[in-house]
């Protein structure tokens, strides 16, 4: 996998940005929140944010490492850029840390596509 590929991904899900941050780590961010972080020096590695018991899961196979300093938060780190997981599996593990951040934010900043419907105003409430 290539990072114009992984970059392809992440860019194809609703208000996502990205931006180079610690001068060579391309993040990918949904109001201004990180979901995915990978480094553009080779050999690229790649750390997400997944749920608990993905994060036990995959932390057992050989080259996915608990994500330094980011453990705690549940992300996890791939050595090496589509050594370990397919890209169907990164395809998922994406949109899981994606989902995972937008569902901790106010309602207000998720992207329109997340956020609950409006109440139709032409509705009268009963007394």
């Amino acid at each position: 996998m290539t990072i114009e590929a992984l970059r392809k991904i992440c860019r194809s899900l609703p208000d996502v940005t990205e931006d180079v941050k610690w001068g060579s780590d391309l993040c990918f961010s949904v109001a201004k929140k990180m979901f995915v972080v990978v480094n553009l020096e080779p050999p690229h590695q790649i750390g997400f944010k997944c749920t608990p018991e993905t994060f036990g899961e995959l932390i057992e196979r050989p080259g996915i490492i608990p994500a330094p300093y980011m453990a705690r938060n549940m992300w996890v780190q791939e050595q090496s850029l589509g050594e370990t997981l397919t890209r169907r599996e990164l395809e998922a593990l994406v949109r899981t840390s994606y989902d995972l951040v937008v569902a901790k934010l106010p309602k207000s900043k998720r992207p329109s596509s997340e956020r609950a419907a409006p109440r139709n105003p032409a509705r009268r409430r009963r007394n």
